[in-house]
């Protein structure tokens, strides 16, 4: 009876391999025989994994292609080191101590807590468990740490007499790991004599090794890792994958055909349609191939992940490395005016951070200046650190910049994380762990389908992109909307709601199942877990009779609180269809109307009338105004009593009827909402309205601004400038090119917005070539200007004499000048020119 037990222990089960380096085929062989001895069954190696036969997939790596399909459909990824748990336990061990998820940073932890206080001890454990790893009270052999404050605890002792592989580590260590969400190297916190308290913190420390960017440092490869003149190498990578590349990459007709030869040799093969490929190469993050290749499930990455590939023959998702991936073509946003530096980062590590940062599109500095934004260091200690300091820069850690290109945006320096820097730790040993998420890449770059061409031939199917579109149309008739296209059964049900068939739409709803993976299931196990399609279907169908039940349980709950008799027959027969009908009308006045018909009835309940605010009559755009200064409470208060009155305060310049101002002021917001000619009036007015009562509604042409003095001093007549703007439409610098230094005062930004809500054109002058060269007789019609607005500094003064020459060159006349003359003309919203306004007569 016990070796039936034995036999039938993986009866069930269909395993499958992912060799790599950690699991060679030798080892993956002696697993498999186990395995079959204890009656599991594995498929072949080397073939891809059918997701529909497997149970359990046997890998050291979560990197491999099926690995996110497998979590959907809720197939156990477990480590080798399980299949003997299990048999030791003569049962199926727990699935997560042996995940090799990323994430669970404590997977191969198996703690057991001395003499640590108790809400310390209760703290940890608690990580440990969260993150992947085990407990237990007692010492056991499969014990990997012993947290501990000292030696002298009979745990610690009993490991070390009995010669136990265990780490006694300090509750620190732990403490850090957690702070960094990253599992750092325990050897500076081991017990006896742990090193954060022996060691100074500032003592050198070697710089550390990774695997992690090894070959993935830069975007950009010089040349292939291999002698091209060898002969042509079998690469079991690329077996039965057809690969495109781009021609962005602009490669030479010599290293293409290399490429070619290696995988063609492989048994792959070579595509020039996107609509064929399972691989894309390229090197920008745009173009149509590449959006429709994103949205397809093709695998996307740049030349140094095609040559990641080649040089270790082993499969690694684009995603995993972000130089792996291809670039932004535009700055990420936050990262254009940032000037980084680094710290304690040597080798490989420092060469991939130099490429982040220039990926990113900020400005990487060898050399550490005042005007540097932000030091990326591994350790707080070195002269960069100290002068960081003392100038006020922000000293992060690696994990801020990574985690900012991995979610394209720019990360909040306040999280603790990016600030952390253990005493004996160099960060660099955890550099390139930092993933992409697949649905930050869509939302950004691929958030909807290509437009079609005629001649798109019909796109290659793939099983594992054809069990996710099964899924993926089950839960959009649940309710999710599709970012692309919709497909012919989703949109038959949108078409029938909008006919009003709701049951037609609810037994479409009843239909769709999520797919499950076909397994075998062993007889008379009591224990077996139930597969998960049988309730989700149940769900479903549960969820589509509330939504037709709907209306009549609203019915019944209003008819719960009714004061007096019941209430039915013909007249309420009568409303429910005519509310049927207002639902399915277009016009919401003929809702209003039908709903009017029953007001009288209603009027005795006052908590179910609800008045809304009164429309809006007048969009005030406010600037200067310093009663709201440092009171946020008077703010909200005033806003909300405006509101009631009819006055909707805007940030919009555009959108503003009225502009209130204490008085002619030349602000950003005043200069920008002018050019749409609102009525100006003076902030008493909102001082006004916070007395009024609701319904009496002061009158704005009371308020309009004056302001002799201000008048005189800019030279304006504010009641012919609102005219003259009305009369612009917003068009006053329509095709009047304007350039501004990245170094002018007040920033750059401040004058792009009054630029282009006047109709001008900005643009950020740097040195680099930005006008076309035109020769005066191709060109018709006169010179016109092109302006450079400078400050003083002798960077921006270095760039005039360049300015000077291309816009000559570009048959224009250059006109390099301060904010005068800019914040000159938006007020008075006239063009003016004067001498005066150059930069050189100052």
């Amino acid at each position: 009876m016990a070796i039936e037990v034995e036999k039938s222990l993986f009866g069930h089960c269909i395993f499958a391999f992912v060799l790599n380096k950690d699991l060679p085929e030798n080892q993956a062989q002696l697993i498999q025989e186990t395995l079959e001895e204890h009656g599991g069954t594995a498929i072949r190696f080397n073939e891809d994994i059918d997701l529909r036969v497997v149970t359990h997939i046997i890998s050291y790596t979560s990197d491999f292609p099926e690995y996110n399909q497998a979590r959907l459909q809720m197939i156990p990824v477990v480590k080798p080191p399980w299949v003997m748990q299990s048999i030791l336990k003569q049962k199926e061990a727990s699935i997560r101590p042996y995940t090799p998820d990323p994430k669970l940073i404590f997977s191969d932890v198996n703690l057991s807590c001395a003499d640590i206080p108790i809400g310390d001890k209760d703290a940890i454990i608690g990580a440990v468990l969260a993150m992947g790893g085990m407990e237990s009270s007692s010492l056991m052999k499969v014990t990997t740490h012993i947290c501990a404050l000292t030696i002298d605890h009979p745990k610690c002792q009993q490991a070390l007499e009995k010669n136990l592989k265990c780490k006694i580590v300090l509750p620190h260590w732990f403490d850090d790991c957690l702070k960094l969400g990253k599992r750092i190297d325990e050897k500076p916190y081991l017990l006896p004599d742990p090193e954060i308290f022996r060691v100074n913190p500032e003592a050198n420390l070697p710089f550390p090794t990774n695997e992690d960017i090894i070959g993935a440092s830069s975007p950009h490869p010089v040349n292939l890792p291999l002698p091209t003149d060898s002969p042509v190498r079998r690469l079991a990578v690329f077996r039965k994958r057809k690969v495109m590349v781009s021609q962005d990459l602009q490669l030479s007709s010599r290293t293409r055909k290399v490429i070619e030869d290696l995988i063609e040799g492989g048994g792959g093969s070579m595509t020039t349609s996107v609509h064929n490929a399972n691989i894309y190469v390229c090197h920008w993050r745009e173009g149509r191939d590449y959006v429709f290749a994103s949205r397809a499930g093709i695998d996307v990455g740049n030349l140094s992940w095609l040559y990641h590939l080649i040089t270790n023959n082993e499969w690694t998702s684009p995603t995993r490395r972000l130089l792996h991936y291809p670039l932004p073509k535009e700055a990420i946003p936050g990262f254009r005016d940032l000037r980084i530096t680094l710290s304690n980062y040597g080798g490989e590590a420092r060469t991939y951070l130099e490429n982040l940062i220039t990926a990113a599109g900020a400005e990487f500095t060898k050399s550490m200046k005042p005007d540097n934004t932000h030091l990326i260091t591994a350790r707080k200690n070195s002269e960069k650190c100290q002068a960081a300091e003392e100038w006020n820069i922000e000293m992060i850690n690696h994990l801020w910049i990574e985690e900012s290109y991995a979610k394209c945006e720019v990360q909040k320096i306040s999280d603790p994380r990016y600030t952390t820097f253990p005493p004996r730790t160099n960060l660099g040993e955890i550099i390139g762990q930092t993933q992409f998420d697949p649905k930050v890449l869509e939302t950004k770059y691929f958030s909807r389908d290509p437009t079609p061409s005629p001649g798109d031939p019909k796109p290659l199917k793939r099983p594992v992109m054809h069990e996710k579109d099964r899924n993926a149309s089950s839960r959009k008739s649940n309710g999710d909307v599709a970012m692309g296209g919709r497909d012919a059964e989703t949109a038959k049900v949108v078409e029938k709601k909008k006919a009003g068939r709701r049951t037609s739409s609810r037994s479409s709803l009843g239909q769709v199942t999520t797919p499950a993976p076909n397994r075998r299931i062993s007889a008379g196990k009591e224990n077996d877990t139930p597969s998960s399609t049988g309730s989700r279907s149940a769900k479903e169908k549960a969820v589509s009779r509330l939504h037709g039940l709907a209306p009549d349980i609203a019915l019944y709950e209003k008819e719960k609180k009714r004061k007096g008799p019941i209430w039915g027959g013909e007249r309420a027969a009568n409303k429910v269809d005519k509310e049927r009908s207002a639902e399915r009308s277009s016009s919401p006045a003929q809702k209003y109307e039908e709903d009017a018909e029953f007001s009288d009835e209603e009027d005795h309940n006052p908590k179910r009338q609800r008045v809304g605010p009164p429309p809006v009559e007048m969009r005030l755009l406010v600037t200067g105004y310093k009663g709201w200064l440092g009171n946020a409470l008077k703010e909200d208060s005033d806003k909300k009593k405006m509101r009631e009155l009819g006055v909707l305060v805007t940030q919009e310049p555009k959108l503003c009827t009225h502009l209130a101002a204490p008085n002619l002021v030349r602000t950003k917001k005043f200069l920008c909402a002018l050019a749409s000619g609102p009525i100006v009036i003076s902030t008493d007015f909102i001082d006004t309205c916070a007395k009024h009562k609701k319904g009496d509604f002061p009158k704005a042409g009371d308020f309009v601004l004056k302001d002799v003095a201000k008048e005189k001093e800019f030279g304006v007549k504010l009641k012919d400038v609102v005219a003259r703007a009305k009369a612009n439409n917003r068009c006053l610098l329509r095709r009047v090119p304007i350039y501004v230094t990245k170094d002018v005062p007040n920033g750059a930004d401040t004058y792009k917005e009054i630029i282009e809500a006047n109709g001008g054109t900005f643009g950020i002058y740097t040195g680099k070539p930005t006008i076309k060269k035109v020769n005066p007789e191709d060109d018709e019609g006169p010179a016109e200007p092109v302006y450079l607005i400078s400050g003083q500094k002798p960077d921006e003064k270095k760039l005039w004499p360049k300015f000077v020459t291309e816009a000559r060159e570009g048959n224009m006349v250059p006109r390099i000048v301060d904010q005068e003359w800019l914040l000159d003309v938006a007020l008075s919203q006239q063009q003016k020119w004067s001498d005066r306004y150059l930069i050189e007569k100052k």
